[in-house]
């Protein structure tokens, strides 16, 4: 209906200028009232109203000096010669929630019936262009009132078009629409709520509010795209805004959107100023943005934080074998070979699907409208529609794409389709729409599946399947070969994450079952999305599964017995950083497609094509150690640092630099043997630990390294070198082998700081007599003193080593009370004072 409307306007337009009516339309308000001069402010203002309503492609007007009328913008529902039945039609809008009205221009006598008056044009083009929450989707036009002789012939904008009142009379309110005459160059839509507010207001510390307060609007609107630039420019304005409510959502409006750059961006900072005040479901996207950027160390330790708080200390063996699976992802060998197809555009493209012998339907949101194309605030692209076309059997590339069905394609969202074996019934993805959206009580539009049948070569009205709610959404189908099983992705009651798969059973009458979830192996707390089966496996995309980022391909086999099998990755280059999905193959040939947001893309999401390489003979015989080198508190990868393999005698037999993302292997070793891995890099400390092979198995060893300058630390303002425990065998003061690893890492600071100078101070806890307490004491502190001068510091940097016994515990345990041993732990200690630098 829209883009029927703006070819009439466009028609119009052209044939009224091509009678000279331009002069007309502009001098009608114009010859009206008083010129004044008006300020600079005022003009920009009326330039970035023009280029909003333009952009948004809302006509506009101007009048003056109305009676019973303020000043402000009004939106025009309609025209009238007569204002019989104008009182019943206000009525019946003000139960839709309007502040209707409307007034009589003593000009030319017309009637204007108004949805809403507004003082601010933002928030009049803002429930234009969303229908007003989709609550009147009819043509309306913005007309602004200037009274008290405020006018001035700079604010004259293009009058409508005269019309005779036997046309207005036949005229209904939904179908009475100006035409505008438009001053200013168009600009892109999806900038447009960017240019209403980065006027010269950006500077005025109250307009920043409005900026927090219009980013909101949109993202709970969850129009992402646009929220998402409004909380770009009012963080860039100064940390004052670093509110933790606008740092989640600032976030959130990239996380949702898969730009997993800027939601890392702003999860990092929340995390850094709110740590203690992120929920679990914080960790896991701070995490998961963490994978999305290729920082995979770091985004473990924060996975570890997010499971430890969502369920406890007992999960800490899922953790491990999560990290194992996931480094040796990272160190897959790859399975494909993958192509950028050429019918992608610079929009969305993704869940293929075969039809046919040489076809491929698809969901595209590629703008093929030569006029004005809905958008979808979410992330402002067109809606996406299905597109069929011919596939080159050689190459795997589309050719030849056309628009599905018109009975199928709707002014909203239609995707991921699922065909019958005889092509003969379809399903597929569609908004909760009727004549127009439906909503629940949370104003959400959800998914639902519809199902439409070929009859003579075409496809009929789509129905709904009856497991669809306006409560939830359903989509994502998918049928089993013999199309006696339809699964699907919902995230109806009973779903376990966010969005879970379910089946049902397609009955012969054509009915269905009741839906069955695929319980907890397939299904995760989080996404589980984009299901394709076939006679041997399940494939499907998820978050929750142990992935590289975003959403991850995995696959399942099945048999009759057992059901489904263990989950598996599919592994790179089909999986990336990225979201990486609705992934199709023919078994036989092993060829494929998938869909993904990864760098290097056309667009947003682009169609890849795929072929699994031949697999070569495996060894028989692995017998491997490898690992990640990591950064200790970054968690950043550390490529080029040098991985020693010691035998258990420190005679070095291998040594590797790790690639670019801190990988190291070492192969082809004797089975069930100890080795010594001694890592050094720069200004870290080395790192030296043992590792044992298994039979034909490859044992992973992760390493983090330290840097020398991350012992110093301060506490209650005084400076510290921290090391772990120096222990000391039960009354003994000799320097054991694990305390000399201590403290050498200790001399290297020294070595590393010349002008340090320290002090040591050594403390027992309460058992035993006070005064050899204090004697053992010191003596551990002067023999720590003398191991660290034979390690070549000079005698004059060691202030003192002075033994304090009891005289210093951190804790209660003064022999009074009851107290466990690791309480009594903490109170023997040593501590290296920094009395210079």
């Amino acid at each position: 209906m829209r883009s029927v409307l703006n070819l009439f306007f466009l028609v119009f337009i052209v044939f009224a200028q091509a009678q000279g009516f331009q002069d007309d339309l502009e001098s009608d308000v114009a010859n009206n009232g008083d010129n004044s001069i008006v300020s600079i402010a005022e003009k920009e203002d009326k330039k970035d109203f023009q280029r909003a309503a333009e952009a948004l492609s809302i006509p506009y007007r101007a009048f003056h000096d109305i009676p019973e009328t303020e000043n402000g913008y009004y939106v025009i529902a309609g025209t009238f010669s007569k204002d019989k039945n104008l009182k019943s039609q206000i009525k019946k809008l003000n139960k839709k929630g309007f502040s209707a009205g409307y007034f009589q221009n003593p000009q030319n006598l017309l009637y204007y019936l108004y949805l809403n008056h507004y003082t601010s044009w933002e928030e009049a083009l803002n429930d234009c262009s969303t229908e007003f929450n989709n609550r009147y989707d009819d043509e309306v036009w913005i007309l602004k009132m200037i009274n008290n002789n405020t006018y001035n012939e700079t604010e004259a904008v293009s009058e409508l078009p005269t019309v005779s009142e036997s046309e207005i009379e036949a005229t209904s309110i939904f179908q009475d629409t100006p035409v505008t005459q438009l001053e200013t160059e168009s600009i892109p839509v999806e900038d447009v709520s960017y240019e209403m507010i980065t006027s010269s207001k950006d500077n005025d510390p109250a307009y920043k509010s409005k900026l927090i307060k219009r980013a909101d609007e949109y993202f709970d609107k969850m129009w992402y795209a646009e929220a998402a630039k409004i909380y770009e420019q009012a963080l860039s304005k100064g940390e004052k805004a670093y509110t933790y409510d606008v740092l989640k959502k600032a976030g959130d409006a990239h996380y949702f959107n898969t730009d997993m750059e800027n939601a890392y961006k702003w999860y990092n900072i929340l995390y850094t100023k709110y740590e203690s005040d992120m929920s679990s479901d914080y960790l896991f996207k701070y995490a998961h943005s963490l994978k999305g950027i290729g920082n995979y160390k770091r985004s473990k330790r924060l996975l570890k934080l997010y499971n430890k708080k969502l369920a406890g200390e007992e999960i800490e063996q899922d953790i491990e074998k999560n990290e194992i699976v996931l480094d040796g992802l990272l160190r897959m060998e790859e399975r494909f070979d993958i192509d950028n197809l050429s019918i992608n555009s610079k929009y969305s493209e993704f869940s293929p699907m075969y039809y046919g012998n040489d076809e491929m339907v698809y969901a595209s949101a590629k703008d093929s409208s030569i006029f004005n194309t809905r958008k979808y605030k979410w992330n402002n692209q067109p809606y996406l529609d299905l597109f069929v076309a011919k596939v080159n059997e050689e190459s795997q590339d589309f050719k030849d794409a056309i628009k599905f069905s018109k009975k199928i394609n709707t002014k909203y969202h239609e995707a991921s389709v699922a065909f019958s074996p005889d092509n003969e019934t379809m399903y597929f993805t569609r908004n909760n729409y009727g004549k127009k959206l439906k909503r629940d009580k949370n104003g959400i539009n959800h998914l639902k599946i519809y199902r439409s049948k070929k009859v003579d070569g075409e496809w009929l009205e789509a129905e709904e399947v009856s497991f669809n709610s306006d409560n939830y959404s359903t989509g994502h189908p998918a049928l089993s070969p013999d199309g006696k099983q339809l699964y699907f992705v919902s995230d109806m009651p009973g779903s376990i994450g966010d969005t879970d798969i379910f089946v049902v059973d397609v009955l012969e009458d054509g009915s269905f079952s009741t839906p069955r979830n695929l319980g907890p192996e397939i299904n995760t707390e989080h996404k589980e999305m984009f299901p394709f089966i076939n006679d041997k496996k399940l494939y499907f995309s998820s978050d929750g599964h142990v992935g590289l980022g975003g959403l991850d391909v995995f696959e399942v086999a099945f048999d009759d017995e057992a059901g489904f099998l263990e989950v598996r990755n599919v592994g790179k280059p089909v999986n990336s950083s990225k979201d990486d999905f609705s992934f199709i193959v023919d078994e036989e040939s092993q060829k494929g497609y998938f869909a993904s947001n990864r760098d290097g893309g056309i667009g947003d999401d682009d169609i890849y094509s795929f072929k699994t390489l031949e697999v070569e003979e495996i060894p028989t015989s692995i017998n491997a150690i490898a690992g990640v080198v990591t950064e200790l508190i970054t968690g950043d990868l550390m490529p080029n640092a040098l991985v020693e393999l010691l035998d258990e005698n420190n005679i070095k037999l291998k040594e590797m630099e790790t690639d670019e993302n801190g990988n190291f292997i070492f192969e082809d070793l004797d089975a069930d043997t100890r080795y010594v891995l001694k890592t050094t890099k720069g200004s870290y400390f080395d790192d030296t630990r043992e590792a044992a092979t298994k039979d034909n198995e490859t044992v992973n060893v992760d390493i983090s390294m330290r840097k020398l300058n991350d012992m110093i630390a301060v506490e209650n303002g005084i400076k510290k070198l921290k090391t772990e425990m120096i222990h000391f065998d039960f009354d003994k003061s000799y320097i054991r082998t694990d305390a000399a690893v201590e403290l050498d890492k200790l001399v290297e600071v020294m070595k590393d700081s010349p002008n340090m100078v320290i002090k040591i101070e050594s403390h027992t806890d309460s058992r035993g007599a006070a005064v050899y307490n204090k004697y053992l004491s010191d003596k551990r502190a002067k023999s720590t003193r003398d191991y660290i001068i034979s390690q070549g510091i000079d005698a004059s940097r060691i202030e003192s080593a002075i033994g304090y016994g009891e005289e210093r515990l951190i804790n209660g345990c003064d022999g009074t009370v009851r107290c466990t041993e690791e309480q009594h732990y903490l109170n023997r200690r040593s501590e290296f004072i920094i009395v210079d630098m």
